[in-house]
């Protein structure tokens, strides 16, 4: 991806009316523009957001199933499928039988996904602390506190 490709959150000589007052347009902007930066990080392995969230989550919750990925993630449970297949893909996520439910798979991560995981997720922090490097620490805190407030998350 160009710079020239990249999104502009602001085109010049555009009206943009009552856009430009709206918190949610706002968000979205700001969401596309670390989008972006976070596609660009992650190149070298593949990873979107949604994969990087998956493989987080199945590190920390090994056993999950695809249904429990799917409303932790807050997608269909189809798209969780084309999710874990993505992962699937790279060898970084693996579907095992559960043994609670045979018709059922658990999800782990591969070693492949462990070790990756561990590079992916220190590119990860880089690009985020590059992405709010315009905010000082304060803004940085206040930001995140009030994201997560809006999400109904006690940051506490």
């Amino acid at each position: 991806m160009s710079d020239s490709e990249l999104f502009v959150a602001h085109v010049p000589g555009i009206q943009y009316g009552v856009l430009d007052n709206l918190m949610g347009y706002a968000v979205r902007r700001a969401q596309i523009k670390m989008y972006e930066k976070f596609i660009l990080a992650l190149e070298p392995w593949g990873i979107t957001p949604p994969r990087f969230s998956a493989m987080v989550i199945v590190s920390l919750n090994p056993g999950l199933k695809l249904t429990q990925l799917a409303k932790i993630m807050g997608i269909a449970r189809s798209g969780a499928v084309i999710l874990v297949d993505a992962l699937e893909e790279l060898s970084y996520m693996q579907r095992l039988p559960a043994p609670e439910d045979r018709r059922a798979f658990s999800l782990a991560l591969t070693d492949k996904g462990k070790a990756d995981l561990i590079k992916i997720t220190q590119a990860v922090q880089k690009q985020d602390e590059e992405v709010v490097q315009g905010l000082n620490s304060t803004e940085q805190a206040q930001l995140h506190g009030l994201l997560l407030k809006l999400c109904g998350i006690n940051a506490g």
